[in-house]
């Protein structure tokens, strides 16, 4: 399987000694917060913030957003981490993180994660406000609590999960507005919106990665009988729910949206839907997944600015 070859073709051994070369002293705990993903949390969170447009905007809740959200999002996949060493070497794709290649000792690990993510929470609560705070509180238990151990249990830790990895929106939008209430409309669109975005994403990493999924004895709907069509109608079903979810704000009698918004998330929704039908209905089930995982990975940060841009012009 093309997917899944081999990453090379020296001894594991020589390869994580290598790499351990190459981290120096912090580059395994950097690591251990999984920068990228973390990232991809701030940038949704300042998505949030901006498509509440402020009327007044203030800078030190602005970096308090930044700040606070990071180092929850750090100290969650930390713990993630520190909750998944066996499973994470077993998988190939997984083996050389700092925990499961021994750059970094469990107890640490531990550590690390719990004063990050307190440290991101106590920035929350005293920079922006508790409801922010408390939100981020709840993405830590769906993360940690529930879709992590879950994914041992059942396929379902896939929408557990994309609950968690839905709400920074909303917590950007609720510390732009002071309240979960305020502009709940939407507020939660934003979070149904990336809730949805999730689904057809995950499904194809599922579907590239079920080898190494299953040897790390995770419950993924594309290990389920007749797991290829679950996986392509399952991301074909929430992809038309996302492009749904996009359009509701041109029925918002009150903002409404322009023209170009319309024309150019049509152009991006037919894209993504045109990928997500390939999953379900191609043969090559392998090359169908890696280009609607692209796909997602494209249409996230396009339609972030689209639907921003929106609200101000």
């Amino acid at each position: 399987m093309d997917s899944l070859k081999p990453l090379s073709s020296k001894p594991t051994t020589e390869i994580l000694t290598a790499l351990r070369k190459e981290r120096g002293l912090l580059g395994p705990f950097v690591q251990l917060t999984k920068p990228r993903l973390s990232m991809m949390s701030v940038a949704s969170a300042v998505f949030g913030y901006f498509s509440a447009a402020p009327q007044e905007r203030d800078t030190m809740l602005f970096l308090s957003l930044l700040a606070g959200t990071a180092l929850a999002a750090g100290g969650a996949a930390a713990l993630n981490q520190w909750m998944e060493i066996k499973e994470d070497g077993m998988m190939r794709r997984t083996a050389d993180r700092p925990l499961p290649a021994g750059d970094i000792k469990p107890l640490h690990a531990l550590f690390v994660g719990l004063m990050t993510s307190m440290a991101g929470l106590s920035i929350l609560a005293l920079g922006t406000n508790l409801p922010t705070m408390l939100l981020t509180l709840g993405v830590l238990f769906f993360y940690l609590a529930l879709y992590t151990p879950l994914k041992k249990s059942s396929p379902l830790a896939t929408e557990v999960g994309a609950i968690s990895g839905a709400l920074p929106p909303l917590l950007g939008y609720v510390a732009a507005t002071g309240s979960v209430l305020a502009g709940s409309l939407n507020g939660w669109l934003l979070f149904a919106i990336l809730f949805a975005w999730q689904m057809p994403h995950f499904m194809a990493i599922s579907w590239m990665y079920r080898e190494d999924y299953h040897d790390a004895g995770f419950r993924m709907l594309a290990d389920e009988d007749n797991g290829a069509n679950r996986v392509g109608r399952k991301s074909l079903l929430y992809t038309i729910a996302l492009v749904a979810l996009t359009f509701v704000p041109a029925f918002n009698p009150t903002n409404g949206t322009s023209g170009w918004y319309l024309w150019l998330n049509g152009l991006l929704s037919a894209y993504l839907l045109h990928q997500a039908y390939r999953f379900l209905s191609h043969k090559k089930k392998d090359a169908s997944a890696r280009s609607l995982f692209y796909a997602t990975i494209l249409y996230l940060p396009v339609f972030m600015i689209l639907f921003a841009l929106d609200r101000y012009i």
